[in-house]
Formats: structure tokens, sequence, C-alpha cells
């Protein structure tokens, strides 16, 4: 891996997290992947496989926080080390209200862990965030 193929994989990521698509989150990862939410999930909390962890950005009451209404999110993530196969990508989610973009609901200041295989989907992701203070 190489930061500019990191670069591209986030990018796509972003766009899978605004449409939804089961086909663009499934060619994200690999199909034994793992995917954490957060950094201390075990067991049940943690996604094991391409179907599952589909299953959990689609479902609307699924461990993501269900769909969030078009044009409420917006992803702004950079590769900021990459080490081989493993690299790290850092930015920002923001969520408005609605789809006007009036008003911020709330902001993620962003960390994910990546690990990634030979065909450069992720087989290992972990998230670590913290939000914003309102102002």
């Amino acid at each position: 891996m190489d930061r500019p193929t990191v670069q591209a994989w986030l990018d796509r990521y972003s766009r899978a997290w605004e449409t939804y698509d089961p086909a663009e989150i499934g060619e994200l990862f690999a199909a034994e992947a793992t995917y954490r939410y957060h950094p201390w999930d075990e067991g049940s909390a943690v996604m094991h496989g391409r179907d599952s962890i589909v299953k959990s950005w689609v479902a609307p009451d699924g461990v993501a926080s269900g769909h969030d209404a078009e044009g409420t999110y917006e992803g702004r993530y950079e590769a900021f080390a990459v080490d081989g196969d493993r690299a790290v990508g850092v930015g920002r989610s923001t969520y408005w209200h609605d789809a006007t973009r009036a008003t911020v609901r709330v902001i993620y200041h962003n960390v994910f862990l990546l690990e990634f295989d030979a065909d450069g989907r992720c087989r290992s992701f972990t998230e670590v965030f913290a939000e914003q203070p309102k102002r």
C-alpha cells in the first residue's frame, strides 16, 4: 500500500457512508474483515466478515447510527501514515440537522487504524473518534 492508494480507499469509504450502497460498502472490505466502531470492542461488538459489516452499515437499527438523511453527512479523511499493509487515516465527520446544511448537529474527529490485504481491501478497521465540543 502507498499513500495515494490509501487515500483513494478513504475517499471511497466516505462515499459509501453517503450512499449506503451495499455494493460500494462491500468493495471496501475483505471477505474475512473485522470492523470495530471503538477500539475496545470485543465479542459481538466486533463485525466479522464483509456481510456483517455491510449489514451493520445499512440496517436502520444497525450498530452504526442508522441511515443519516441524504445530504446530512460529510466525511473528509486523509492518509496520515502508511507502512506496508498498515495505514492510519485521520479526518472529520460532520453531520447536519438537515440537507440544507444550515446547522451542524455534531462533528467528530476520527482516526482510522487500517490493515489491507493484497487486493487493497481492508481486512481490519478500528475507529477512534472524539466529538467536538459545541461552541
